[in-house]
C-alpha cells in the first residue's frame, strides 16, 4: 500500500546525515534536532504552537487532558473512522458520541452534530479523513454557537489546506482550538517508528500540554500537573526535519495519482471515485478510496489480492458496532451512510512513488473485474 524503501533511497544520504549528527551527540531525547523540527513545523503550518510528541494516538489524548474536559463530557466525533479518535474518549472517562458521515466526502456530517449536541456536549473532533479537511466553516460555527472545543483529527491530512467561505486559507491542524497528528511511516509526512504532535494557537492551552507530556514537569521534580511520559525521540525529529520540506511535493505526488486513479475509472457504472471540495489542495491523499456499488466489492479485493495488488478496507466495522464502543443510545438508523461505506468502500495503494505502469496495470485489473 506504501512504498517506503523507494522514499528512503530517493532521500537516503540526507535521512543518513541527518541521523548520524544525532548518534554523533548522542542526545536521543529532546535534543536539538526534536527543537529544530518543532520550529520547522511551526513556521510551515503557521501555528504558533507545536508539541511534539510519541505517537498520534497520545496527541490527541494530550489535547483532550489539556483541555480540562472532566469525566462525563461529551465529545462528538465521526463513526466512520479509526478506533484510535474514539479510545482516548473512552480512556479519559469521556462519553464518545458517535455520529453519521457525508456520503460524499466520509468526513463528519454538520447535520448528524447538529442533532447530537446536549447541555453535556463539550468538544467536537472532526476527522480530516483520507487527506481531506471537514466542512469546518460549520464546524466551527457551531462550536460557536454551543460554546464547545474543536478539536482537529489531522492524522490523515497534514498539509492540506482549508479554504473558508470568505477565501481565506489556511493549513489542516491550525483551524480549531488544539490538533493532533501522527507520524506513523506510512502517514504524508512519516517517520521511522511513531511519532506524533499537538497543535495550538492558544498559550495558556500550549503551556498546559508542554507539561502533560513529560511528566507534569516545567522544573525537573516539579509536578505541577497529571502527566504522561510522550516525546518524539531525537532519531525520528531527525527522518521528519529531512522529510519536511518534501512534504507538499509528496502530497503533490499523491494528487496526480489519485487524479491518474480516478480519470482511468471516471464514469464507470459501478465505481464512485473520490469526491473533492473546495480547490485540490484541500485532499492529500493519505488514501485513496473507491465506492463499489451494486457489484462485490468484496469478489474485487480477491480478484485484486489474486494479481498480487494490494487494497484494502477502511474500516470494515463501525465503531458503532464494536464491541468496545456499543452503547444502548444507538440507533442503526442514525448511521445509514456509514453502515453502507462499510460495505462498498475499497482503498488502492497510494503513495509518492507510483508509477503510470503500476496505475494503469491496477486500474486495467478492477475494470476488468466489473466487466465481466
Amino acid at each position: 500500500m506504501v512504498d517506503l524503501k523507494s522514499q528512503y533511497n530517493a532521500i537516503k544520504d540526507t535521512v543518513n546525515a541527518s541521523m548520524q549528527e544525532v548518534l554523533d551527540n548522542t542526545a536521543y531525547v529532546n535534543g536539538p534536532e526534536v527543537h529544530k523540527f518543532q520550529k520547522n513545523l511551526e513556521e510551515y503550518l503557521d501555528v504558533k504552537h507545536v508539541i511534539p510528541c510519541a505517537n498520534g494516538t497520545d496527541a490527541l489524548q494530550i489535547a483532550m487532558m489539556g483541555l480540562g474536559l472532566k469525566p462525563g463530557d461529551e465529545v462528538i466525533t465521526a463513526d466512520f473512522t479509526f478506533a484510535a479518535t474514539v479510545e482516548v474518549i473512552a480512556l479519559l472517562q469521556l462519553t464518545p458520541v458517535l455520529v453519521d458521515v457525508d456520503l460524499d466526502t466520509f468526513n463528519i456530517s454538520i447535520d448528524a452534530i447538529k442533532k447530537a449536541i446536549t447541555p453535556n456536549t463539550k468538544a467536537i473532533v472532526p476527522v480530516h479523513l483520507f487527506g481531506q479537511v471537514a466542512n469546518m466553516d460549520e464546524v466551527l460555527k457551531l462550536a460557536e454557537e454551543h460554546n464547545l472545543f474543536v478539536i482537529e483529527d489531522n492524522a490523515q491530512a497534514i498539509g492540506a489546506n482549508y479554504k473558508f467561505a470568505d477565501g481565506s486559507k489556511k493549513k489542516a491542524g491550525a483551524i480549531s482550538h488544539v490538533a493532533s497528528t501522527s507520524f506513523f511511516p506510512s502517514k504524508n509526512l512519516g517517520c521511522y517508528g511513531d511519532g506524533g504532535a499537538i497543535f495550538t494557537n492558544d498559550d495558556a492551552l500550549a503551556h498546559t500540554i508542554r507539561g502533560i507530556v513529560n511528566h507534569g514537569m516545567y522544573e525537573r521534580y516539579h509536578h505541577d500537573v497529571v502527566g504522561v511520559n510522550s516525546r518524539l525521540d531525537s532519531l525520528q525529529a531527525a527522518v521528519l526535519n529531512a522529510k519536511l520540506p518534501l512534504l507538499d511535493k509528496y502530497n503533490e505526488a499523491r494528487q496526480a495519482a489519485a487524479n491518474k486513479y480516478s480519470t482511468a475509472l471516471a464514469n464507470h457504472p459501478n465505481i464512485i471515485t473520490p469526491v473533492i471540495v473546495g480547490d485540490k489542495d484541500s485532499h492529500v491523499f493519505h488514501q485513496y478510496t473507491l465506492r463499489i456499488v451494486n457489484a462485490d466489492r468484496d469478489g474485487l479485493m480477491k480478484h485484486l489480492q489474486g494479481k498480487d495488488i494490494p487494497c484494502a478496507i477502511y474500516y470494515p466495522i463501525p465503531l458503532h458496532n464494536q464491541k468496545a464502543y456499543t452503547d444502548s443510545r444507538y440507533n442503526e438508523e442514525d448511521f445509514v451512510v456509514t453502515n453502507q461505506l462499510a460495505k462498498e468502500v475499497i482503498s488502492l495503494p497510494m503513495h509518492t512513488e507510483l508509477e503510470d505502469e503500476q496505475i494503469k496495470y491496477m486500474t486495467d485489473a478492477i475494470l476488468e473485474f466489473l466487466n465481466l
